[in-house]
């Protein structure tokens, strides 16, 4: 994958989980639509995460959609983000809210949510997998444990064959 449009949640939990690194080591460029910038920069979001967005790294950019024209039941943020992974041909959108993941899907765009891009990560090595998601665990992510268990015992199966 080389260029993805991020939603704000994925970001947010990667900033405070301190993994936010791997994204560039993943893609070639995140693109994040306005309403994400302005989510991330909200004042009741944590500080790491608005001062991460006041000074945005070179992969980031921030691009707004041309046209907002599908009727879904989601928030700003994921309806821009899929309206701009459609328009400029995104590799992916990272998304995690299931609404929203469920939009994406119907609208043909391949999703990630931040578990599946920490999965990635530590396939790659470039991160440890159970300790990080332990640091996720510890923010007000709303994680599906099983999805969390999961993700571990498949961690262990590609160490344990290595």
């Amino acid at each position: 994958m080389s260029v993805v449009v991020s939603d704000t949640s994925p970001l947010h939990y990667l900033i405070l989980c301190n993994a936010e690194g791997i994204l560039p080591k993943l893609f070639r460029q995140v693109v994040i639509p306005s309403a994400v910038f302005q989510e991330l920069q909200q004042p009741n979001t944590p500080s790491p995460v608005r001062q991460w967005a006041s000074a945005l790294p070179a992969w980031v950019a921030v691009q707004s959609p041309k046209t907002v024209t599908l009727k879904l039941d989601i928030d700003a943020g994921e309806l821009e983000a899929i309206c701009l992974a459609q328009e400029i041909h995104a590799d992916a959108v990272l998304m995690d809210d299931r609404a929203g993941r469920n939009a994406a899907i119907q609208c043909g765009l391949a999703v990630v949510g931040t578990i599946g891009l920490l999965e990635q990560a530590a396939t790659r090595r470039l991160l440890e997998l159970p300790p990080t998601l332990a640091r996720l665990q510890q923010t007000n992510a709303r994680l599906d444990s099983e999805l969390v268990h999961a993700a571990i015992a498949r961690d262990q199966a590609r160490r344990q064959k290595k």
